[in-house]
């Protein structure tokens, strides 16, 4: 049946069908592979009118029913008149839901009655979807495409307009009050479907903000994915704006996508009133009794005073519409990958056609320590947390991987002699619905435009690359181990973990990782590395004795240590390993002669690195490395490890027994519980040890103790025999404690201390061949 024209009035929301629709919201929700998240105060959400960026279809969905999910409040949106020119399942739904056609006649009064009731309203004011995400010129000015008018337009003041029509409307109400006009105010009570004339004032009294919201997607994929071929099997062919749009938003919709929903400070839209404004206000206020009156003072003035504040409203909403849009493209959620494309075309305008890859990754690294520190600008929370980015420095991260294939595939960039080469494709001009396929270099770079901030950091970090200093970006590197330590313990709160077993946990010592520089520097450096279940408390103390000594400390933390056993559980012992080197390369960034000093999980990790690193290191001291243990049920943990893993796999259960309760000597540092899943990377890190020992040729002290209840004696004669270092001790001390080394048993710390000053004279004395020494044991 076809509509010919809309009715005077719209249908009222229709709570039940707007219920139904949040909870199905809900359900979808989890079903797809996105992550949204709401970035948002309590008095944000408080606002009217929220403004939207526009980039894909389904994402005109989500902003009404969430702010219904945060606040309680309905809100209204506007929709293509083309979806009410037939009267079917989908208008019918949408008049429900709150949905008005774009081209309703009386859409402006009827949004602002809306309003007036206390409902919000979702606006795009874009008018389109922004494929290029181009919204600004090299002038700065903003402005879209229109695909209608085939050129350039200043995006819409509806906003603008409607929110000043509001306050009219405000003005209008507060007169009539003021007046005590009671035949006006029954009307306006009757016309806004108030109970009672307390809460018509209430609403003329608050003031009507506009929220300016960014939506940002990440990443943008355009490969080609099940939906995307079914679809073209049983369509035969679709066009290139319709293949473009599917591939690109069902890339978002069905594979792991972040979509991070921002609202910045609202805008009042009277901000710009002047006091000619506000004269005209009160001279036109008494005659306005409609909600159609405020919207006809342009169009249809009935006096000199209406045209005059008509023509005032018109010039303040381009004004409010300036700073609304400025917010909206401020807020964007910056990425790697806006990083990345903003840097290539910042290259490509100053004429340079390619970069070493090792400069790409460090230019990168130094712009994200920068940027973190300026609160002007929204990171995504992958460039916030160390683990996603701070192996970037290495050349290595598998964000920046994908974008660099992406970009590869579309051939944008080519990839030879250890650079990245910059194609002529990047700068092409394309068509505004394939440009997402074509060149998602340009899109993310359009879409960081806005915030010329990221360009001038990258650009800094650019020219910096050749004279920074070590000690520099060893200081950001010890930065990122403590951010890591705040990720962890903001993720594995109790509150995200299970309850029982977080209340066994005992652990207060501070667990930050430490750098101590002695007072008088004797050039060398020491790495020290704590044991399983503990964190750097445990070896806090010893720090500063070193240091003392003459000795640069870094005490560096494992990771899964000092927050929770649930952080614990979910690493690898490779991981383990790799925090270990990124505290010696800190630590060579102050000391290039260095020595490694470990204590039980600790000290194997340090024989590790000492295997792989044997040429930049002194000598090491491995304390009570594990081999064998005292418990004999140690031999059954891959069995319960391999069951936890099958129950995982089979259900949402955590497993048989994830975790086995423990007493440990020091309760304030150490967990109470130990993940299986530690104690099976513990066990593949002892096999790795066992092949690695031979390789060893760092001068080596080993120290055990001959009662130690948690790791076998026999593990020392294991370690001695198999260590292919020519110069090597070992040291076995009566003692019935395990943790020897933070207690200095027998005065261990002096005995480490004559291996450390014999290593050193050694070096210092250029008759001497540290490894033409013979083998030395000391047992005693």
């Amino acid at each position: 049946m076809k509509q010919t024209n809309y009715p005077e009035d719209w249908p009222d929301i229709d709570s039940a069908y707007y219920k139904r629709s949040v909870m199905l919201f809900g359900a979808v929700k989890k079903l797809l592979s996105v992550n949204l998240k709401l970035f948002a105060d309590e008095q944000t959400l408080q606002g009217d009118i929220f403004l939207f960026n526009h980039f894909s279809r389904f994402e005109t969905f989500i902003p009404q029913f969430l702010l219904y999910e945060k606040t309680g409040v309905y809100s209204c949106a506007i929709a293509s008149g083309e979806f009410f020119s037939e009267t079917n399942f989908l208008s019918n739904y949408l008049k429900e839901v709150g949905v008005f056609p774009h081209d309703h006649p009386r859409l402006f009064a009827m949004l602002a009655g809306q309003i007036l009731r206390g409902r919000k309203v979702i606006i795009f004011p874009e008018g389109g979807m922004v494929k290029d995400r181009r919204v600004i010129d090299k002038k700065g000015h903003y402005s879209i495409y229109s695909r209608i008018a085939g050129n350039r337009r200043k995006q819409h003041t509806g906003p603008a307009v409607l929110g000043q029509g509001v306050e009219a409307l405000k003005a209008a109400i507060r007169y009539a009050f003021n007046e005590r006009d009671m035949d006006r105010l029954q009307h306006w009570k009757e016309l806004l479907k108030f109970e009672n004339l307390d809460e018509l004032m209430a609403s003329a009294l608050k003031p009507t903000l506009i929220v300016p919201s960014n939506i940002t997607f990440y990443p943008i994929r355009a490969s080609e994915n099940l939906l995307f071929k079914s679809v073209e099997l049983l369509s035969k062919g679709m066009t290139l704006r319709q293949s473009e749009e599917l591939l690109i938003e069902s890339n978002i919709m069905l594979k792991d996508t972040d979509m991070d929903i921002r609202m910045g400070n609202p805008v009042n839209p009277c901000c710009v009133w002047g006091k000619h404004t506000h004269y005209m206000m009160d001279k036109v206020a008494p005659n306005i009794v409609e909600l159609d009156d405020v919207f006809k003072l342009k169009t249809a003035p009935r006096n000199w005073r209406e045209r005059l504040l008509g023509h005032y409203f018109v010039n303040n909403a381009k004004c409010a519409r300036n700073q609304y849009m400025h917010r909206i493209y401020a807020n964007v959620t910056v990425n790697l990958s806006h990083l990345a494309s903003t840097l290539i075309m910042s290259l490509i305008t100053a004429n340079r056609q390619q970069i070493t890859k090792k400069q790409f990754y460090t230019v990168l690294y130094i712009a994200i320590k920068t940027l973190q520190k300026k609160t002007t600008i929204h990171l995504h929370r992958s460039l916030l947390n160390p683990y996603e980015y701070g192996d970037l420095i290495y050349g290595t991260n598998s964000r920046f991987d994908q974008f660099i294939c992406i970009a590869k595939e579309a051939e944008l960039i080519s990839e030879e002699d250890g650079c990245y080469h910059f194609l002529p494709k990047l700068c092409a001009d394309h068509d505004f619905d394939q440009i997402r396929l074509e060149n998602p270099i340009a899109v993310y770079n359009n879409e960081a435009e806005p915030l010329r901030i990221i360009r001038d950091h990258l650009m800094d970090a650019d020219r910096s690359y050749f004279k920074i200093d070590p000690c520099q970006l060893a200081a950001w590197h010890f930065e990122d181990e403590q951010l890591n330590l705040a990720f962890e313990q903001k993720s594995f709160s109790p509150k995200t973990s299970d309850a029982i077993t977080e209340q066994l946990e005992t652990v207060t010592a501070d667990p930050t990782p430490f750098f101590i520089q002695a007072e008088e520097p004797n050039g060398y450096g020491i790495l020290l590395i704590h044991g399983l279940l503990a964190s750097p408390a445990e070896l806090r103390e010893y720090g500063h004795y070193l240091a003392q000594q003459g000795y640069t400390v870094l005490g560096i933390r494992i990771q899964g240590h000092g927050t929770s056993p649930y952080a614990l559980r979910e690493l690898s012992y490779q991981q383990w390993f790799q925090g270990v080197q990124r505290g010696f390369n800190v630590l060579q960034a102050h000391c290039p002669r260095m020595f490694v000093i470990g204590f039980s999980t600790g000290g194997a990790l340090g024989l590790k690195l000492a295997a792989e690193r044997h040429s930049e290191i002194l000598g090491v001291v491995a304390v009570s490395v594990p081999i064998k243990f005292v418990n004999s049920t140690f031999m059954l943990v891959p069995l319960l490890h391999n069951t936890n893993t099958f129950v995982q796999w089979m259900s949402s259960f955590e497993g048989v027994k994830p975790f086995i309760e423990n007493a440990p000597e020091h309760p304030e540092i150490n967990y109470h519980n130990t993940p299986v899943r530690a104690l099976y990377e513990l066990r593949m890190l002892i096999q790795d040890i066992e092949k690695l020992l031979p390789d060893i040729q760092t001068p080596s002290l080993l120290i055990y103790a001959d009662q130690d209840p948690v790791v076998s004696i026999q593990s020392a004669e294991t370690v001695f025999k198999k260590l292919g270092a020519i110069e090597k001790k070992l040291h076995v001390i009566n003692a019935d404690r395990h943790g020897i080394l933070m207690e200095n048993i027998n005065n261990i710390w002096c005995l480490i201390d004559d291996f450390l000053k014999q290593q050193c004279h050694f070096l210092e004395n250029e008759n001497i061949q540290v490894h033409s020494l013979p083998t030395r044991e000391i047992v005693s």
